[in-house]
C-alpha cells in the first residue's frame, strides 16, 4: 500500500473519500531467466502470495507458471511481444559486468523467491494521484538521497528525511491549497549511472563507483569489482526502510496534529524554522476551529499520510527479479518501488531500459535534459504509454534555468500537439552541478531556485500545469549545496559533506525552497480564482 491506511481512490474522488482495506488479491511470483542470454536456465518455481491495496478479492490467485523465454532477435523500439526478459534483446547501457556468472545467477534466483517490496495496488493508487497532478489538481513532491548507502543506513536518517518531506508537504499544501503527493527517493535508490566507466586518482585508474548495490566507493581494486551479493543487502535495506516508513506514515507520527513537532532540532531557531513554526501554529488553529465546530480531527485522513517510494530503473537484472504478475489486473509490476524512472543516459528508444519499462504497469518517470528533441520525447512517451493513460508518465525536466526557458516550451507544445497527457515536473538539481575550488561537487541554491522559477514561468506562459518538483535532499544538517538563507559557503563544504555521489539540499535549504514554491502555487491559485469571477 501507499504508506497509509488510505487506499484505492479514483482520481475523480481524491479530495472526497478514503478507504481502508488492506486485503486484495495476491501478487504472484514469476520466475525468470539468467542475466546471460547465451546460457539460459529454467528456474524452479516458488509460488509467493501477497496482499496489496487493490480491490478486495475473495479467492486470491497464485500464478505459478514460468514466464516464457524470449528468443526473438533485435526488434524495433516498442514493437514485438514483451516479456520480463525481452530487454535482453536490446542494447543495455550502464550495466555492470559481473566476473562470476554462477554467483550472479544464484543471487537472482534468491531475489526471485523474496516477497515483493511494494504492492501493485499501491502503484495504481499513485498513478491516480499523479493523474490529478497532470490536471493541475495536485502537486508532486519527490525527494531523497542522490544515492542511498549501506554506511549511512539508520532509523534516524530515514526519520529525518521523512520528517523534512512532511514539513515541505505541509508548506506546499498550505500555499497551494491542493493535495501534495509525497514520493521518496528512498528504499531502493542505490544504483547510479556514470558518465565515465573509469575514474583516475594519482595515476591509478579503476572502474567507477556505481552505487552500493553494485560495488564499493572505496578507491581500491577489490571494492570496485561488481559483487552480486550487494543486491541482496540492498533488497534487505530497502525492505527495512519501507517498513519504518510505513510505521511513520500510519502510526501517528505523520498526524496533522503533530505539525508543530516535525521541526528538526538544528533548524528550529533558523529563519526557515521560524517561518515553519508560524505556519504550523496557523494549522493548529485551523484544527482547533474544526474540533470546536464538531468536525472530527481523528479521521484517518488527518492521522495518517500516503507516502510512496521511487528510484531510477538502472540495474535491470535486479528489477526483473522483483517483477511480479498481478492477478487482479493481469499486468506486470516491478515490485521494487511504486514508481520508477528512466535516466538521461538510458532512455534510448531502442534501448534495454525502455524495453523493460514499457511492459511494467508502474507509473514511470522520464528524465529530460536540454538535449531532448521534442519529436523524440513524443515517440518515447508513445512507446511507454501507448494508451495515453493519465498518471502513467511523469516528465522530469533537468536543464538549468536558461535552457528551461528556451527548451521546455518546445517540449510542452510537442506533447500537447500529440494529445499526450503527462505530469510535468522540475528537477532543479542535475543541471546545476559545479565544481568548487576545493574540488568537491556542489550546487548553488540560487541556481536551483532560478530553475524552479523558470519552470513555473514557462508553464504560466504555455498555459500548462507545473506538476511538481524532484529534489536530491536530506534531513541531515549537511553542507553540500552552497547558499540559502543560512549561507553555506565554499569554505563550509568540507565540514559536513557526506554524500556518496551528488550534493544534496539540507533540511533548511529544502524548507526554504518549499516556501518559495508555495508562494508561486498561491499566486497561481489566486490568479485562477480571479479568472472565475
Amino acid at each position: 500500500m501507499a504508506l497509509s491506511n488510505a487506499s484505492t481512490l479514483s482520481s475523480k474522488s481524491v479530495h472526497q473519500t478514503q478507504t481502508h482495506s488492506l486485503i486484495s488479491p495476491s501478487l504472484s511470483y514469476q520466475p525468470s531467466s539468467s542475466l546471460v542470454p547465451a546460457k539460459t536456465h529454467v528456474r524452479s518455481v516458488h509460488p509467493i502470495t501477497a496482499v496489496h491495496a487493490a480491490e478486495p478479492a475473495k479467492n486470491p490467485v497464485v500464478v505459478d507458471k514460468p514466464l516464457k523465454k524470449s528468443s526473438s532477435p533485435l526488434v524495433p523500439a516498442g514493437s514485438g511481444k514483451w516479456t520480463v526478459e525481452s530487454w535482453k534483446t536490446k542494447k543495455a547501457l550502464q550495466l555492470p559486468e559481473y566476473p562470476n556468472e554462477s554467483d550472479l545467477e544464484s543471487v537472482l534466483q534468491t531475489i526471485e523467491t523474496f516477497p515483493p517490496i511494494v504492492f501493485a495496488g499501491e502503484a495504481r493508487t499513485l498513478e491516480e494521484r499523479l493523474a490529478e497532478a497532470a490536471m493541475g489538481n495536485a502537486f508532486l513532491l519527490q525527494g531523497g538521497d542522490c544515492a542511498e548507502s549501506f554506511k549511512e543506513f539508520s532509523g534516524n536518517n530515514i526519520r529525518d528525511t521523512f520528517r523534512i518531506l512532511l514539513q515541505m508537504s505541509a508548506v506546499l499544501m498550505f500555499g497551494g491549497q491542493m493535495p501534495v503527493i509525497k514520493v521518496g527517493r528512498m528504499a531502493g535508490q542505490f544504483a547510479k549511472p556514470r558518465s565515465d566507466p573509469f575514474e583516475e586518482k594519482n595515476g591509478v585508474k579503476l572502474p567507477s563507483y556505481k552505487g552500493d548495490n553494485i560495488n564499493g566507493d572505496a578507491f581500491d581494486e577489490k571494492s570496485r569489482i561488481p559483487d552480486p551479493q550487494r543486491m541482496i543487502r540492498a533488497y534487505c535495506q530497502a525492505a527495512a526502510t519501507l517498513n519504518l516508513l510505513r510505521a511513520f506514515a500510519t502510526g501517528g507520527y505523520a498526524a496533522m496534529q503533530r505539525v508543530t513537532q516535525w521541526n528538526l532540532d538544528f533548524a528550529e531557531h533558523s529563519e526557515q524554522g521560524d517561518r515553519y513554526q508560524e505556519l504550523a501554529h496557523r494549522v493548529d488553529e485551523a484544527l482547533g476551529f474544526m474540533a470546536a465546530a464538531g468536525l472530527t480531527v481523528d479521521h484517518p485522513i488527518m492521522t495518517t499520510t500516503e507516502f510512496w517510494t521511487s528510484h531510477e530503473c538502472l540495474l535491470l537484472p535486479y528489477e526483473q527479479a522483483l517483477t511480479r504478475l498481478d492477478s487482479t489486473s493481469g499486468l506486470h509490476y516491478d515490485c521494487s518501488a511504486h514508481m520508477l524512472w528512466v535516466g538521461e543516459r538510458t532512455r534510448q528508444l531502442d534501448g534495454a531500459h525502455v524495453e523493460f519499462l514499457r511492459g511494467i504497469a508502474n507509473p514511470l518517470g522520464i528524465k529530460v535534459s536540454n538535449k531532448m528533441d521534442p519529436k523524440e520525447l513524443v515517440n518515447l512517451i508513445e512507446i511507454l504509454n501507448p494508451n495515453n493513460k493519465p498518471g502513467r508518465i511523469t516528465v522530469i525536466c533537468r536543464m538549468g534555468a536558461e535552457n528551461m526557458r528556451v527548451k521546455l516550451p518546445h517540449l510542452i507544445r510537442a506533447v500537447r500537439q500529440a494529445g499526450q497527457v503527462v505530469t510535468w515536473v522540475c528537477d532543479p538539481m542535475h543541471g546545476n552541478t559545479i565544481k568548487a575550488p576545493c574540488g568537491l561537487k556542489t550546487r548553488p541554491f540560487d541556481a536551483i531556485l532560478a530553475e524552479v522559477r523558470a519552470f513555473f514561468d514557462v508553464h504560466e506562459q504555455e498555459g500548462s500545469h507545473p506538476g511538481g518538483v524532484h529534489l536530491e535532499m536530506t534531513g541531515q544538517n549537511v553542507t553540500e549545496c552552497i547558499g540559502g538563507s543560512r549561507t553555506v559557503t565554499f569554505d563550509d563544504l568540507g565540514s559536513r559533506y557526506h554524500t556518496h555521489c551528488d550534493p544534496r539540499l539540507n533540511a533548511s535549504q529544502s524548507l526554504e525552497l518549499s516556501f518559495i514554491i508555495a508562494e508561486r502555487l498561491r499566486k497561481r491559485r489566486m490568479g485562477n480564482q480571479r479568472l472565475l469571477f
